[in-house]
């Protein structure tokens, strides 16, 4: 069931609240032991809050589209008094004082906490294979990385554990488990959602969304997430949208199934009445790697007192911490230089269109524990190829969507990821929805 279907069904009285947090809560006790997509279940306190929401509804007061809507949020995002991990052994005893500005958005629109998802340790991964939480699988095939780091959120969703979840996104975190898991996931303009309350890693980086199953459902979530005095009109209609299809990068080093079904997705907004245009990108590749080196460096700054508990952090985020400890200032100086100098590039681009469609990831879900994948009898890093696509976007802030767009030979989901001007979200979901 989706968030909107669900919203019609409180309204008409065909199921209340509490039955929909049941059902929720049913699917996490089911599916969780094996799925791990949660690290606390607030079982009791999400109960509570149904029928109080079931009771405002009968009274007349009606919160909106998220009204009684059961949701996870990824256990970063500070929740008072429940436990706040961070998916780390660091912060494994936290309990917040008080919730996250975007917590008490959510709240004030009526959703329903049903837990804390599971994330890749500190958000600093793709694999969501956590060595103080557990593995956290795909539900397409529990052998295969869901992605990370919000994989937790994208397991819950796809599995109606939770009907949305929030995400975080740094360098593609929200958007490659989106496309790993068959789901939706929005990264917005840097500064649409505030990141108050939500422990970081990158500053300049860092980002937070929702996941959900549908389109119409991340809109929904967004507009009660967001600052919505920053956000600009959508088109009124997909023929208004140019899509530049880009010629270079974003078609190498890629799966041949995933090359193909993002060139149909492109060929379907054609049959839709969009403009398809061919077009030349910045440099992605110079992005990307500024991008690499302001995270590395950002995040081994905000670490370096917790370095000296070497111990209770992960082999692979600390290797990240130290690399990042390395980097020298002049680099991460000339990098922000970069950025600035291909945010220019790049906005001159949209100039001449309104969205940029490219692969969300260039491979389907690799197994636990790939360390390479194979591509044109090529062997690439399995990390870097995942976040290729996505890790430039967080260093421009432009918004970006991904959503699924086809399946691998196996059965496993390829994403879509669509790319607009900061503050025009509201393009992407038009787009998004009739695609959909």
């Amino acid at each position: 069931m989706t968030i909107l279907e669900a919203s019609r069904a409180l309204r008409s009285r065909q199921i209340s609240c509490l039955e929909l947090t049941n059902r929720c809560l049913d699917h996490i006790g089911k599916l969780n032991p094996r799925l791990n997509a949660f690290i606390t279940v607030t079982e009791q306190s999400a109960r509570a809050r149904a029928q109080e929401l079931d009771r405002e509804l009968t009274s007349g007061r009606d919160r909106g589209p998220l009204h009684g809507i059961p949701i996870g949020h990824k256990d970063l995002i500070w929740t008072k008094g429940v436990r706040t991990t961070s998916g780390s052994k660091l912060f494994e005893r936290f309990i917040p004082d008080r919730d996250a500005h975007v917590v008490e958005k959510l709240n004030d629109a009526g959703a329903v906490m049903v837990g804390k998802t599971g994330l890749h340790e500190l958000a600093y991964g793709i694999t969501s294979d956590n060595p103080h939480f557990g593995t956290i699988r795909n539900p397409r095939n529990t052998e295969h990385i869901p992605g990370g780091s919000s994989g937790g959120s994208a397991v819950a969703v796809a599995t109606g554990m939770a009907l949305m979840a929030t995400g975080t996104d740094t360098g593609g975190s929200i958007r490659i488990p989106a496309s790993y898991c068959g789901v939706v996931g929005i990264k917005p303009t840097y500064g649409l959602v505030s990141v108050a309350g939500i422990q970081p890693l990158g500053f300049s980086l860092d980002h937070i969304g929702p996941l959900t199953t549908t389109v119409g459902d991340a809109r929904v979530s967004l507009d009660a997430m967001a600052d919505g005095a920053k956000r600009k009109p959508g088109p009124v209609s997909v023929r208004d949208i140019r899509v530049g299809v880009p010629q270079t990068y974003y078609f190498t080093q890629v799966a041949a199934e995933v090359r193909q079904a993002v060139h149909k997705a492109a060929k379907r907004a054609e049959e839709l009445g969009a403009r398809v245009i061919p077009v030349q990108v910045p440099d992605i590749e110079a992005l990307s790697a500024a991008s690499l080196v302001i995270l590395l460096s950002e995040a081994a700054a905000l670490y370096e007192p917790y370095l000296e508990r070497q111990g209770e952090i992960g082999l692979d985020v600390r290797a990240l911490l130290y690399q990042g400890g390395l980097v020298p200032a002049t680099d991460y100086v000339n990098a922000l230089r970069l950025r600035k100098v291909l945010a220019n590039e790049f906005r001159a681009l949209f100039r001449s269109i309104d969205c940029l469609f490219t692969p969300a990831t260039p491979i389907t879900a690799p197994r636990i524990g790939q360390r390479e994948v194979e591509i044109d009898g090529e062997m690439l890093d399995t990390r870097l190829v995942t976040t290729r696509f996505a890790r430039g976007f967080n260093a421009l802030g432009f918004p970006a969507l991904a959503m699924p767009c086809g399946e691998s030979p196996e059965g496993m989901p390829i994403g879509l990821q669509m790319v607009g001007r900061p503050f025009e979200e509201s393009l992407l979901f038009t787009l998004g929805e009739a695609l959909e």
